[in-house]
């Protein structure tokens, strides 16, 4: 395994789908355009670019600078002892990638990869991580939006039970999506790796 962080940390994210379903592969914004100030059209100073990516059994909505990269499915090598939802690892960029399956992590939903499905690099965001970077599982490309605090609605309560890996429940317009907990989830990559080891 290599112990060097690849060079370009805004790596392009290779056929991500705007919202208006148009694919863009440069830089970490997914997708050109924009205002002269650096907001993209139509939106506000306040807004800013995520990310809504189809998982089994929901629809997860991310901060667009999580992203690295969308790669195309390819079955990864597997790890022995490793929970269900720890499908394996990838190679990208000189790492071992663990890839997961957010929707069998959360118990959402069964999530074998296949035709059409997506992987998604994501950074990590726990300066414990052991690796900087983790692979999810998705079903086709993630879509770029813009989040502004109108468009944008709380929907879980405070006493409500999240599935495993999730923060909340939200709506972005007419979207429902869930929030996922990335530390969280690194925390379970990393467990589920060193009793795997």
């Amino acid at each position: 395994m290599s112990n060097s962080i690849p060079d370009n940390e805004t790596a392009p994210v290779d056929g991500a789908q705007d919202e208006t379903g148009g694919v863009s592969g440069s830089g970490d914004d997914f997708a050109g355009g924009g205002s002269s100030d650096g907001a993209p059209d139509g939106a506000t100073a306040n807004d800013i670019r995520g990310v809504l990516i189809q998982v089994a059994g929901a629809r997860l909505l991310l901060p667009n600078a999580t992203i690295a990269e969308v790669l195309s499915y390819a079955p990864p090598a597997p790890i022995a002892n490793a929970p269900r939802w720890l499908l394996g690892q990838i190679r990208w960029r000189g790492w071992n990638l663990p890839m997961i399956a957010f929707g069998e992590l959360s118990g959402l939903a069964r999530e074998p990869g296949g035709l059409g499905s997506k992987v998604v690099v994501l950074k990590a965001l726990s300066a414990a991580s052991r690796l900087p970077y983790f692979a999810m599982l998705t079903q086709g490309f993630p879509r770029l939006v813009t989040v502004s605090a109108s468009g944008l609605y709380l929907q879980s309560r405070e006493d409500e039970v999240m599935p495993l890996g999730v923060q909340a429940r939200v709506r972005l317009n007419d979207d429902a999506a869930l929030l996922p907990d990335l530390e969280a989830v690194e925390a379970m990559i990393g467990e589920a790796l060193a009793q795997a080891a």
